[in-house]
């Protein structure tokens, strides 16, 4: 009966470690998940807080071009921005090495 009893116990001691160890795994990940969120939230944050900082309004904007920038930065019209496409200029002078050579 003695016997019976001590493996009951150790049954139940391996049993329950089987299970709190398995519920602490589960909450380790639940607060690695929960770390990543925040860490991922508080650079958002961050980057929210200096825009909304620097870039609230355009008065500010106005105050931080006329106390830095002074006379310059120009208003452009925006067709006369032009298109840059840097793969034609690869093409040209690839066709130029090999019209060289």
């Amino acid at each position: 009966m003695k016997k019976f009893v001590l493996a009951a116990v150790i049954f139940f001691l391996v049993l329950s470690t089987a299970i709190i160890k398995n519920t602490t795994k589960q909450i380790e990940d639940e607060i690695f998940t929960a770390k990543e969120n925040i860490r991922v939230l508080k650079s958002e944050f961050e980057n929210i807080s200096l825009e909304y900082d620097y870039l609230s309004s355009a008065e500010r904007l106005l105050e931080y071009q006329s106390q830095y920038f002074e006379d310059e930065l120009i208003q452009k019209n925006i067709n006369d921005i032009k298109i840059y496409n840097i793969s034609d200029d690869i093409n040209k002078i690839q066709n130029f090495k090999i019209i060289k050579e």
